[in-house]
């Protein structure tokens, strides 16, 4: 409620219920702020909370390393380089004969195509690769490489092509227009009913991978429906709304504190909640009025996501 009350442009809260309940308000600029942008914006933070908590819970428990998180596997990596193409290679348009596709939809498609590469050589070498640790190893040399490709892409850009990409990565959860928040959100509900149909698998694999076979789990399938949904979330949430960081590192570990347990079961709810509940925080920090309009998420994100990985490492508890 307060994501649709609060925003950089200052509507009284009389008007705000006059919108929600009859549709329309004393200004035509009211109720296409609170209908076309805070509204579908407060939809877009829920979802990418939820997905990105919930990959990083299962890549935690994947790679038994609290310390992995969404992008650990190189498919933000992917999709950076996909829009970093688009931006900086092709000028922001993407043509194909005579179709020729710009703007946002542009981005969207480098960064989707991007990160579905890079999610399909992680499930090409997880075949090949039989320890998970070198499976991390294998995305984080992934990273790397994508990395090393964007900074040559900016090296040689022009001044307004790296200001695109800059702004990019500082991350946006109103990038999802009303027209595209469906198939936003028909994607996102796929991963999650992919994940919440794995907390079987998950607990079992907090065990070890032989305890796990001895159950009845069979440990390549669980893999690759892993990676599968872990791509999906991040990807999309990735390519709509730029590269998030700490939420999928951090919430997990917050939901661990809250519930004093690893049983996915409770665990894998919760996550996804706390993961709702701060990307809503973070968005309506980002919204607050102010002269030079929306705060990057980037900016905001690390003062939450931080402190609690700090806590983790001074624990110790980084391996299960």
């Amino acid at each position: 409620m307060f994501n649709l009350f609060i925003g950089s442009v200052k509507i009284p809260f009389s008007q705000v219920i006059e919108i929600l309940l009859h549709g329309e308000s004393a200004k035509p600029s009211w109720t296409f702020i609170v209908l076309h942008s805070r509204i579908p914006q407060a939809i877009t933070a829920m979802l990418c909370g939820a997905s990105l908590a919930a990959a990083g819970l299962m890549l935690q428990t994947a790679f038994r390393n609290s310390l992995a998180g969404p992008d650990i596997l190189g498919i933000n990596g992917g999709a950076g380089l996909g829009v970093a193409l688009v931006m900086l290679l092709f000028g922001g348009n993407l043509s194909a004969g005579q179709f020729t596709i710009g703007g946002s939809l542009s981005i969207i498609i480098g960064a989707l195509a991007g990160a579905m590469l890079v999610m399909a050589l992680i499930l090409l070498l997880s075949n090949k690769l039989r320890s998970s640790v070198m499976l991390l190893i294998a995305g984080i040399m992934i990273s790397y490489l994508t990395s090393s490709a964007i900074t040559l892409l900016n090296f040689f850009s022009t001044a307004e092509g790296v200001h695109s990409y800059t702004m990019w990565g500082m991350g946006n959860f109103g990038g999802v227009t009303g027209e595209q928040l469906p198939f936003f959100t028909l994607i996102t509900i796929l991963g999650l009913t992919i994940a919440l149909l794995m907390i079987k698998p998950l607990n079992a694999l907090l065990l070890g991978e032989h305890y796990a076979q001895n159950l009845g789990i069979n440990i390549m399938r669980t893999r690759t429906l892993l990676l599968l949904s872990t791509g999906v979330l991040v990807a999309t949430t990735t390519a709509f709304c730029g590269p998030i960081s700490f939420i999928g590192l951090a919430v997990p570990h917050l939901a661990r504190l809250v519930l004093g347990t690893n049983n996915h079961k409770n665990l894998m709810p919760v996550t996804i909640l706390t993961g709702i509940i701060i990307a809503l925080l973070c968005n309506l920090i980002s919204s607050l009025p102010s002269d030079k309009g929306l705060i990057p998420l980037n900016a905001i994100t690390p003062f939450i996501g931080a402190p609690v990985i700090l806590y983790v490492l001074l624990k110790g508890n980084t391996h299960r």
